[in-house]
């Protein structure tokens, strides 16, 4: 199914359409981030439970430049499949990016889950961590909305503090040295700017058909911030 671009030219974007419009195109972004969330676990389930699994993760995480590749796949994908849900020809190649993006998360989150539910064994760290997220995700979505403060200035801030992140972690990875807890702290404030960042340009800069592409960021968001939660509750074992 495609739609032409001079259809795409005509639709407004969240902050000069219509209430009614606005808020369907606000109520089809957070469906769409919740069935990306169901999708996540849904994948991550049937994963941990495959028979394969633990020669995957030990392929995976087994040598550090292993790792590095992985990274490295995982942003090529991530990269490819936003540009794809930002399609303005393809309605099913925007869905295409969305469904994309949720399998290379479930892949790059499954070390980590795998030895949170495997080697540590302890059942409430991943529900914990999960609890904790939504949480948060849902106190600065209120903030947002509630406040309607425009964080559209925090774009530079958050692209220059994950340029730096990526440097760190690259580091560590090549000179083989941990990062700490205090490492997590920051990122787990660095996802939280990306989600005050993202629901604000939903309810502002936006197009009203462009729920795909939002959903798409703010899971993105979500899922920095479930990495690095999990990884302070795994540090306290």
């Amino acid at each position: 199914m495609s739609i032409e671009p001079a259809v795409y030219s005509q639709i407004q974007t969240a902050a000069d359409a219509a209430a009614s419009e606005r808020s369907g195109f606000i109520r089809r972004t957070y469906a769409h981030v919740a069935g990306a969330i169901l999708l996540f676990v849904a994948l991550e389930y049937v994963l941990l439970h495959m028979p394969f699994t633990p020669k995957l993760v030990s392929m995976m995480i087994g040598t550090r430049y292993g790792w590095l590749v992985v990274l490295g796949l995982f942003m090529g994908v991530g990269y490819i499949a936003d540009k794809w849900a930002r399609s303005d020809t393809s309605v099913g190649m925007q869905y295409v990016g969305l469904v994309v993006y949720v399998i290379a998360e479930a892949i790059i989150f499954l070390p980590l889950l795998f030895v949170a539910a495997f080697v540590m064994k302890d059942p409430s760290l991943i529900p914990s961590a999960g609890l904790l997220t939504l949480t948060l995700f849902a106190g600065l979505t209120g903030t947002v909305f509630i406040t309607r403060k425009d964080f559209s200035f925090m774009r530079g801030i958050l692209s220059v503090a994950s340029f730096i992140a990526l440097g760190l972690i690259v580091a560590s990875i090549l000179f083989g040295f941990s990062l700490g807890l205090l490492f997590s702290v920051a990122m787990v404030g660095l996802a939280g700017g990306y989600i005050l960042y993202y629901t604000s340009n939903i309810m502002r800069y936006y197009r009203t058909d462009q729920h795909v592409a939002a959903s798409l960021a703010l899971f993105a968001a979500v899922a920095l911030m479930f990495w690095y939660i999990l990884r302070i509750f795994m540090s306290r074992d």
